[in-house]
């Protein structure tokens, strides 16, 4: 390292000095997923290896391009080669096969026996993250390899690269293009083709050349397609009044399409699934009702279907009589935005929920601002009021692993600095989620290396619109009482359960058991409760050294004095975090009302 530090001015990796290893693999998985550019992550044996611990699992999920190096402890014990032990923790960190921890999340995994092939192990590693689908690779080696003494080679890097992209059959083509056109309710659904930024023009071209084709995003994992844009139905998870009513649905890259014990297709739905990986190889049980599937890469399966539109005389002028379905998605998509803004008006005692402060945060930061969200439950609602609109601009781990924002924020913004963009980056995050980015690391990372970012914490006590936000399928085509999760009545789409704790849990066991003991029971019972709230923007500036912009905000009028100060101090280089307090400041601190009942 020092050698190359010294030898290679200019020409070395940068290190990142990270003093958590989950917090080190979501930085370098937010600077991947932004720019398509494999990263590495450096830890220490096995320890190491565990202490990455959910990151793995959403650098896997999410297809981030990571290459993993750990040492193992060397096989040696008296002195018979170089590197043979030396240290009390070399027996301790011995075990039967290292690998194992992370294998089943990894594209490929190593171990580097000799230095003497060492360029091809680390290309043939790169060469599996970086081909769809791409992940996380894992590479590892005993000290007695490293301390190899080698002659230098020469390996010729233009031979080592991905696999190229995939298209779809002609057959397949004419297929899908000749049922979206002729469909009366079209509908696309997709959760991850925005990860290739090139994607998001041309799915707008493909709903541009067939008029009526609907978006809808189930995953929220990247801006697939422009909120703006009158074919889109926002950010759903699985559940959503298109799906049902649909007659031919493509799903294209997308790993949750539909929930369908709350909401699937129609019996006679043809539904075609074009992915990068169909099969879903790491999932033990997936499978929709597909009459066809394809491997194939987004971008080029989307490119050859607006393109075999436009070029086929009998589809070309058949779309060419859609102007009325142009117009009346234009209408739908106008009623819709009137719905979401209904919804970012501030309470009458001056509070506010997150529909009103996600609108004012999307209003006070810059256009071309980066949204790292990691909003969990309320991840529809901060979808709607941000409204992204530009590839790139809004990034999810892709995972179920909480805590990646706080890393993969700093890697993103590390990201686009380094690419001489320099964009402002905003981390929208969860109360209980930003306790899992591990922020004692976070923000010493981000003050040592001058890192400034918006923090954004979502502190809600878990009183989340979870019900709501589930049914709503879109603010223009809402679900019917009938079509229900629950039997009992729901509450209109404004109204929070009134369960101050970390609601993730509590929403699993509501949608199985929703007349349950557990359903009437208080967070404190249930073991789930956060009071009394900690000092999240303490916390923060804490590990900062002191040097961070660091408030709360628990009514509208505080919010419109420190929103500002917080874009601004970023601005001027210096890390913001916002704790606001979502439908009031009461029982935030010191077990008030908010920490004695639900």
């Amino acid at each position: 390292m020092v050698k190359g530090q010294n030898e290679k001015e200019g020409q070395f990796p940068k290190i990142i000095t990270c003093p958590n290893e989950m917090v080190a693999l979501s930085m370098a998985d937010g600077y991947a997923r932004l720019t398509n550019k494999p990263q590495c992550v450096i830890v220490h044996v096995d320890v190491g290896t565990q202490g990455l611990g959910a990151a793995v699992h959403n650098a896997s999920c999410g297809r981030a391009p990571v290459l993993i190096f750990a040492g193992l402890s060397p096989f040696t014990i008296e002195g018979e080669m170089r590197g043979s032990r030396t240290e009390y923790i070399h027996w301790i960190q011995d075990v039967p096969d290292q690998k194992q921890i992370v294998a089943q999340y990894c594209r490929y995994t190593g171990e580097i026996k000799t230095g003497k092939n060492i360029k091809q192990m680390v290309n043939r590693a790169l060469s599996f993250a970086m081909s769809d689908p791409k992940g996380p690779v894992y590479l590892f080696g005993a000290r007695e390899a490293m301390e190899e003494d080698l002659e230098p080679y020469h390996l010729e890097q233009a031979h080592w690269h991905s696999v190229g992209p995939t298209a779809l059959p002609e057959d397949a083509v004419e297929q899908i293009a000749k049922a979206l056109v002729e469909a009366k309710e079209p509908l696309l659904v997709t959760g991850y083709t925005g990860r290739n930024h090139a994607s998001v023009p041309e799915l707008v071209k493909l709903t541009e050349t067939i008029p009526g084709l609907r978006v809808l995003d189930t995953g929220g994992s990247d801006m697939c397609f422009p909120a703006d844009h009158r074919a889109s139905l926002g950010v759903r998870y699985g559940v959503d009044a298109s799906i049902e009513t649909a007659d031919v649905i493509l799903v294209i890259d997308c790993d949750v399409p539909w929930i369908n014990t709350q909401c699937h297709p129609k019996k006679d739905a043809t539904i075609f699934h074009v992915d990068i990986d169909p099969l879903k190889q790491q999932m033990p049980v997936f499978y929709i009702a597909a009459m066809a599937r394809y491997r194939a890469d987004s971008y080029t399966a989307i490119k050859q279907l607006h393109t075999y539109v436009k070029n086929n005389k009998v589809l070309s002028q058949k779309v060419g009589t859609y102007n009325d379905r142009w117009t009346k998605l234009e209408k739908q998509h106008q009623t819709r935005m009137e719905t979401i803004a209904q919804l970012a008006q501030p309470g009458s005692d001056d509070d506010y929920n997150v529909s009103y402060l996600t609108a004012c945060v999307r209003k006070a930061v810059p256009k071309d601002t980066i949204f790292c969200i990691e909003a969990v439950t309320n991840t529809a609602f901060v979808a709607d009021q941000i409204q992204a609109s530009s590839p790139g601009s809004w990034i999810n781990c892709g995972g179920g692993g909480l805590g990646w924002s706080g890393g993969g924020a700093l890697g993103v913004k590390m990201a686009t600095d380094a690419a001489g963009d320099k964009k402002f980056v905003c981390q929208i995050v969860g109360d209980g989620t930003f306790l899992f980015s591990v922020p004692g690391s976070v923000y010493w990372i981000a003050q040592r290396y001058n890192i400034p970012t918006l923090t954004i914490i979502l502190n809600n006590q878990g009183q989340s619109h979870f019900i709501s936000s589930h049914l709503l399928s879109s603010p223009t085509h809402p679900l019917p009482p009938s079509k229900s999760l629950h039997s009992a009545p729901q509450p209109p789409l404004t109204t929070p359960l009134q369960k101050p704790g970390w609601n993730a849990p509590r929403r699993s066991l509501l949608l199985v058991h929703p007349h349950g003991q557990a359903s009437r029971a208080t967070n404190s019972e249930l073991n789930i409760s956060f009071a009394p709230t900690p000092d999240y923007a303490g916390i923060a500036k804490a590990a900062a050294g002191g040097n961070l912009w660091a408030e709360r905000a628990g009514t509208a009028k505080e919010l419109a004095e420190l929103l500002p100060k917080a874009v601004q101090s970023v601005l001027g280089g210096v890390g913001a975090v916002l704790d606001a307090h979502l439908d009031g400041p009461q029982g935030k601190f010191g077990g008030g009302v908010g920490g004695t009942s639900g």
